[in-house]
């Protein structure tokens, strides 16, 4: 059974850091993109970020320069670092693997785990 359980959420002050973690499971990941998107209240879930397997990074406009991400591929974990929190970050953020990153570049992917919260208040 492929789990993808995402950990690291919370609740911070603008300005403030998160990390967060997605440990992956009941497969081989191997050859996989993985990566974040993000649904926020009232609002269709959006892409964030993804890393190819070979460590290529892709974002969204609205957190370049302020997200990070990264993958342990021993692990089959992927982490995204959050600086300068924003409270428009505020969403429930899901974890992601997909066989191709043009897959979840493209807003879809094989794998969703269950999500983790972020608020980020003012």
């Amino acid at each position: 059974q492929v789990q993808l359980v995402e950990s690291g959420g919370g609740l911070v002050q603008a300005g403030g850091s998160l990390r967060l973690s997605c440990a992956a499971s009941g497969r081989s990941f191997s050859g996989y993109a993985m990566g974040w998107f993000r649904q926020a209240p009232g609002k269709e879930r959006e892409f964030v970020a993804a890393i190819s397997w070979g460590a290529t990074t892709y974002y969204a406009d609205s957190v370049k320069g302020r997200f990070a991400i990264s993958r342990d591929k021993a692990k089959s974990t992927v982490y995204l670092q959050m600086n300068s929190l924003k409270p428009e970050d505020t969403a429930v953020y899901y974890c992601a693997a997909a066989i191709t990153i043009a897959t979840m570049r493209g807003g879809s992917s094989n794998y969703w785990g269950q999500g983790t919260q972020v608020t980020v208040s003012s």
